[in-house]
């Protein structure tokens, strides 16, 4: 008989992915309504690129600033609650301990086993405090333990995002690159939803046809936007 074997991804590869999306998505859809709107305008590749690049840099900075500050303080609302939830348990513990028995009749536990696992639960502060955390409040402390890490994967991913558009305008005519950087960005932000669905839901391609969608949706929107600014402002 051949025994049956799960697989189930962790939740620091959840957490690693959701930062590569963010980051990665983030920088390729920034970058390419830039240099799309700044090549509608001018006739040298090199300026699309030195525009394209500045983009790139200041969106990397900008995106890894912000996945350490948003997590940072994630981190110290977790500890704030944690640390409520412990003085609670410690000035009221029959109403915490309600609470513990509201969680498990949700969970259709009833009578004699309902009152068994309030006991074994609250029989332990450690235990008591973590169930309350993630069962009552939804919290868990591993998707806030490493700030510098989520920066570090959230600006490096979009730092690589960054230079998916822009790397057709090194070799080929701005018209030209213009299609390429549209073609090669589709492409890439499909592959990242198929991934995504891969680990997740494995929806792969709905997921990668999603990702592709709205990624590109919001770089036309910024191409508009610049498009339009542009014109606005030569007409003046």
């Amino acid at each position: 008989m051949v025994k049956h074997k799960e697989h189930h991804n962790d939740a620091e590869t959840g957490y690693n992915l959701r930062d590569f999306i963010l980051g990665g998505q983030d920088g390729l859809v920034n970058v390419l309504g830039v240099i799309l709107a700044v090549a509608t305008a001018v006739s040298d590749a090199r300026l699309v690129i030195i525009a394209g690049l500045a983009a790139t840099f200041a969106e990397s900075i900008s995106m890894a600033a912000v996945a350490y500050t948003s997590t940072k303080a994630a981190r110290d609302f977790y500890r704030s609650e944690l640390e409520r939830e412990k003085r609670e348990i410690d000035e009221v513990p029959s109403e915490e301990r309600r609470e513990i028995k509201d969680i498990y009749f949700k969970k259709g536990f009833r009578g004699t086993m309902l009152n068994a696992i309030v006991s074994k639960i609250t029989s332990n502060k450690d235990v008591w405090v973590k169930v309350m955390m993630e069962d009552e409040l939804h919290l868990y402390p591993d998707e806030y333990k490493s700030p510098m890490k989520d920066a570090f994967v959230v600006g490096f991913s979009a730092l690589i995002g960054s230079f998916v558009p822009l790397l057709p305008f090194l070799f080929l005519t701005i018209s030209q690159a213009t299609v390429g950087a549209i073609v090669v960005s589709i492409a890439v932000l499909f592959a990242m939803g198929y991934i995504k669905g891969k680990l997740t839901t494995g929806r792969t391609l709905r997921n990668g046809a999603e990702l592709a969608v709205i990624g590109m949706a919001a770089a036309m929107a910024g191409y508009a936007i610049g498009a339009v600014l542009g014109v606005a402002l030569y007409a003046a």
